[in-house]
């Protein structure tokens, strides 16, 4: 992704809302994505629209053939099969209900990078991996209740303003219509909400090192580097002589985001750790 100033600015958004390494963050994450009119999610409406339209015209002799080099269609997420608890977890179970919706929802943006890398989509161990995250997210959430950790409704409002606020979205109801369309009902992301919350809190508690400015520039080198690789190397020059492409912002215009996201992976990764203890004592049964 370029490292433009306007979408840089939205990294410290996008990572505190990623701190669980399950759905939770990822469930918050999609609707920071989805609202701020990025190319992705339009060329996502610009596909699905194609697709429904092509859909709706009659095959002829006449009609014209479709380009050998057109992508395929979107496929459909597979959530036949699920059954109707998908794991129980120290005695609470995870429903299917919850699993359909939260791989709905992921579902979308795994099919559009399966789509733009051309690899196939292996959907039996995409919900393996979901099962597991949940399971993951559920471990963490009840370990967060134990310490004492809660959120009640006006945490949870407070929190789904800030995320409304922060995707471009004009109101909560825009963002609870935002999650309709990826499959999730209100009252899962108000549950979800209320996970992230307590999670949030459990983090503030753990001895995570701030990061060295070591780890920043080595980030903000590699991004810089990857920006140059996409780019084919080298900016194309416009007509009046001057770059085309935008200008890269210094280092020092980036240093708050670039701290943001490498604390947010340093939580990831304590999370992970605490997870896997977690996981080694519990009584966890997986049924899908």
């Amino acid at each position: 992704m370029p490292l433009t100033t306007r979408s840089s600015a939205r990294i410290s958004t996008s990572k505190k809302l990623l701190t669980s390494v399950a759905l939770v963050g990822s469930l918050f994450g999609l609707a920071a994505c989805g609202g701020g009119g990025d190319a992705g999610s339009s060329a996502e409406a610009d596909g699905s629209q194609g697709a429904s339209a092509g859909a709706s015209q009659p095959a002829s002799e006449g009609a014209q053939a479709a380009p050998e080099d057109a992508q395929p269609s979107m496929p459909e997420p597979d959530v036949e099969n699920v059954p109707d608890v998908v794991a129980t977890v120290n005695g609470e179970e995870i429903t299917g209900e919850e699993f359909t919706a939260a791989y709905q929802a992921q579902f979308q943006q795994m099919a559009m990078q399966s789509q733009m890398s051309g690899q196939e989509m292996n959907q039996d161990e995409m919900k393996k991996q979901l099962a597991e995250s949940l399971v993951g997210t559920e471990l963490l959430v009840q370990d967060a209740a134990e310490q004492g950790h809660s959120a009640n409704e006006e945490d949870v409002n407070a929190f789904l303003e800030e995320t409304a606020k922060s995707s471009d979205l004009a109101s909560v109801d825009e963002l609870m219509a935002t999650f309709e369309e990826q499959g999730y009902p209100e009252d899962q992301v108000r549950t979800d909400a209320q996970k992230q919350l307590m999670l949030d809190k459990s983090i503030e508690e753990m001895d995570i090192p701030d990061p060295s400015d070591e780890e920043l520039k080595e980030l903000y080198d590699s991004s810089i580097a990857a920006q140059s690789e996409a780019q084919g190397g080298a900016s194309a020059p416009a007509e009046d002589g001057e770059s085309a492409q935008p200008e890269t912002p210094s280092f020092e215009e980036l240093k708050p985001q670039l701290q943001e996201q490498v604390k947010s992976q340093k939580e990831n990764e304590a999370l992970t750790q605490k997870m896997q203890e977690l996981r080694e004592g519990a009584d966890v049964e997986v049924k899908l």
